[in-house]
């Protein structure tokens, strides 16, 4: 193990990830209302671990011979968080807003806004908001792949696992640890705000891409 590599990877993976986007506010928002948090913290992890294998073996050099896939992948990710966007405005802006049963806290999803999501449904749009994200390609597949290119090559291995073990950490202690602020939720006006914010980012990273 080559931890001079390991920690470049993890170092550049945590200030990539930390960054409020649509997967985080996702997750933020599924951890506040306790709705299948294991199933999205997974999901999130290994669809890193294989952007960042991709990436690192190699993506960047085929985003780079074919750039019209790489645009068509942005334009379909633009669309779907303009979607996202609007819709959670559309929430924001709604007088009846639904409020969290934050005192039912043995009942997992016991959200008005989450207590009819499915396990397949958490799950799809889990895939929707990582595999349809443009910042996960940018920021994943080419800005860590190729960091990780620069590195030797016997060291690769290692910087890709620091990139790697940043993940689990991360949506873990975002998913679990946005249950602490559950209390502050017990009142519409919080989900309002939460979704405004939500929305006007979303719309806001949406159009800084198109250009």
């Amino acid at each position: 193990m080559n931890w001079t590599a390991f920690s470049h990877g993890a170092a550049l993976s945590a200030s990539l990830i930390v960054t409020i986007g649509a997967q985080n506010a996702f997750v933020l928002r599924q951890g506040i209302m306790r709705s299948h948090i294991g199933k999205i913290v997974a999901i999130c992890s290994l669809s890193d671990f294989v952007l960042i294998a991709a990436g690192v073996g190699g993506a960047s050099a085929l985003a780079a011979r074919y750039p019209r896939f790489v645009e068509f992948i942005l334009y379909a990710g633009l669309a779907y968080l303009a979607w996202f966007g609007l819709s959670a405005l559309r929430r924001a802006l709604r007088s009846g807003h639904a409020v969290m049963d934050v005192d039912a806290s043995q009942t997992r999803g016991n959200a008005a806004l989450g207590g009819g999501q499915t396990a397949w449904s958490v799950v799809l749009m889990t895939l929707a908001f990582t595999w349809l994200n443009p910042h996960v390609y940018v920021d994943v597949v080419l800005l860590i792949g190729t960091a990780g290119a620069r590195e030797p090559e016997g060291a690769r291995k290692s910087f890709a696992l620091g990139a790697m073990v940043v993940s689990p950490i991360w949506f873990a202690g975002l998913g679990y640890g946005a249950q602490l602020l559950a209390p502050l939720f017990r009142k519409a006006t919080a989900w309002r705000l939460l979704d405004g914010a939500i929305g006007s980012m979303v719309l806001l990273v949406a159009a800084a891409q198109l250009r």
